[in-house]
């Protein structure tokens, strides 16, 4: 798939999942459209994990700020407790 932007992907993802869910295209059709919204859902969650990735925390360390690399399920823990 070539490279656009995550919130592009995404609308053409909701696109597709409309038409699917209408169940008015023809079979072959509704294969095809499903075959190209699972590609778009993989680049999507793809996107996403790259941006996981990059996202940090800024945590005060004493007099010093340092960063910590953001780790969703730390806060999953956390919020179980």
């Amino acid at each position: 798939m070539k490279e656009k932007k995550f919130e592009d992907a995404m609308r053409e993802l909701e696109d597709i999942v409309k038409r699917l869910e209408s169940g008015d295209l023809p079979l072959e059709d509704s294969i095809k459209t499903f075959e190209q919204g699972i590609s778009l859902s993989k680049y999507c969650f793809n996107k996403l994990e790259e941006a996981e990735k990059r996202v940090s925390m800024l945590v005060k360390d004493g007099v010093r700020i340092k960063q910590e690399p953001f780790d969703l399920k730390d806060d999953e823990d956390d919020a179980k407790d």
